[in-house]
């Protein structure tokens, strides 16, 4: 059954979805070491022993708790995330959602912590942890962020939380390509988009790429424009490596070097990827798992993708 096509408790998520046995339990790390006193670290180190590195001795993490730097991103995610259940209920469809298409998928104990603003491991999921750094969370006009670029300022956001999750388990179970043409790193990101459609079918496509509304707007708008422009100068089958930069990494705007580039929202190559993805779903009746596995040139070529005109 489609969770698109479910007249259920919760329009648009199947009843098998809701019915799967699944809880996840959060342990707020950063909260209770924010209360603690030196005399109680013994217990915390207990409690969660793979935060506490033998070779660091006590004092370090005792001067932790008096550093004021480390008390003022503490205090920001107490104000900003007083309360986790929201996110934690989020959190647990998405991986009912995700034990429906993958039935091996195990409920991590979710662990929130401060990272000191470490935006490039603000998510980590093993497979039976999930730790998220709420200090990652705080949103894009944060002065903690007042010194980054505002593209990444861009992904801090609550509202990305869950997607990032999802961008996580999702990225251990898209095998990489064995090809280096664009058309195939196109695919094998549009996979990983295609998967959050189905992962998180209650999100809007901003939010399962990172975009604001007004940039997948302009993707919308402007999805025909890309394509022309990718065909016209022979890129799809390219295997230029400075394709990725201009179209496929996180960028402040992705590089056609046209007037059009400081409109445009960095890895739009992504965002054309899901739609050949999307296009190959619609145009074949395939498993999921055979998706996964065909290569993205097969992809595209059996997709029969046409641009909005």
């Amino acid at each position: 059954m489609s969770i698109y096509q479910c007249a259920d408790p919760q329009p648009g998520v199947s009843r098998e979805v809701l019915e799967i046995p699944l809880t996840l339990e959060v342990d707020r790390f950063d909260l209770e070491f924010d209360q603690i006193t030196p005399e109680e670290l013994p217990a915390l180190k207990g409690k969660y022993p793979f935060f506490f590195p033998p070779q660091y001795s006590d004092s370090i993490w005792i001067a932790k708790l008096g550093d004021t730097l480390q008390q003022h991103i503490r205090k920001e995610v107490r104000m900003a995330f007083p309360d986790f259940e929201a996110y934690r209920v989020e959190l647990e469809l998405l991986f009912k959602h995700a034990r429906f298409y993958f039935p091996q998928t195990r409920a991590p104990r979710i662990i929130t912590l401060t990272t000191d603003v470490d935006y490039e491991n603000r998510i980590i999921l093993t497979d039976t942890l999930l730790l998220i750094g709420l200090d990652n969370y705080l949103g894009p006009q944060h002065e903690f962020y007042a010194n980054m670029s505002r593209y990444i300022a861009q992904e801090l956001d609550p509202g990305l939380l869950v997607s990032d999750v999802a961008a996580a388990f999702i990225h251990q179970r898209v095998p990489y390509p064995k090809t280096r043409s664009f058309m195939a790193q196109m695919v094998y990101h549009g996979k990983q988009l295609y998967l959050k459609d189905l992962l998180m079918p209650l999100s809007k496509d901003s939010e399962k790429i990172g975009y604001t509304d007004q940039q997948i707007e302009w993707a919308h708008q402007n999805e025909g424009q890309i394509w022309r422009y990718f065909v016209e100068r022979e890129l799809l089958f390219s295997t230029d490596n400075k394709l990725g930069p201009r179209f496929l990494e996180p960028a402040p705007f992705s590089k056609f070097r046209l007037v059009l580039d400081n409109e445009s929202p960095g890895r739009i190559g992504r965002y054309m990827g899901w739609q050949i993805v999307r296009a190959f779903m619609e145009n074949n009746d395939v498993e999921l798992t055979e998706l996964l596995a065909t290569p993205g040139e097969e992809v595209f070529q059996r997709s029969n993708y046409k641009p909005p005109k």
